[in-house]
């Protein structure tokens, strides 16, 4: 399969980060995050998948491993909101310009506050989605971090 460049790898490629694109096939439909881990021969804690929150207009991206639950209550106290809940799945691309299974935690229509669980700190390397089902990108979690601007935080239950 080849890789099509999305407008995540653009951004990153603008910004001189480095990054390693693995392609899987998702014949069989849209695949939970510990498959994709498997596909990609990839450990599940060193990939990421993201995660869209809102609380009234204010939109938030989390980023945690495939195998984790995201704590909705640790989650509002990282991003100063008394009460936080997912974005339906029907309002992902109109906010985001991605659909479920292929949103990456870089380039979104609008750069989000963004939280990246704090276990990622801790790897050389994590893979999240390159803005595309069937593609995933690594990347080191500190220039993920730099160019989304987020902040590492317990996110996870």
């Amino acid at each position: 399969m080849a890789v099509t460049k999305t407008n995540a790898m653009r951004m990153l490629d603008a910004k001189k980060i480095g990054y390693e694109v693995f392609v899987y096939d998702n014949e069989d439909g849209l695949i939970h995050g510990t498959a994709v881990a498997e596909k990609i021969g990839k450990a599940a804690e060193t990939v990421f998948k993201t995660l869209v929150a809102h609380s009234g207009a204010n939109l938030y991206v989390f980023v945690i491993p495939v195998a984790e639950e995201l704590d909705l209550k640790k989650a509002a106290k990282a991003a100063g909101e008394k009460k936080i809940e997912m974005l339906p799945v029907k309002d992902l691309q109109k906010w985001t310009g991605y659909i479920r299974g292929g949103c990456s935690p870089v380039g979104m229509k609008k750069l989000y506050p963004t939280f990246i669980d704090s276990s990622a700190e801790s790897q050389e390397t994590i893979a999240v989605s390159a803005g595309k089902i069937g593609q995933q990108m690594d990347v080191s979690p500190q220039l993920l971090a730099g160019v989304t601007n987020a902040k590492f935080t317990d996110l996870i239950k």
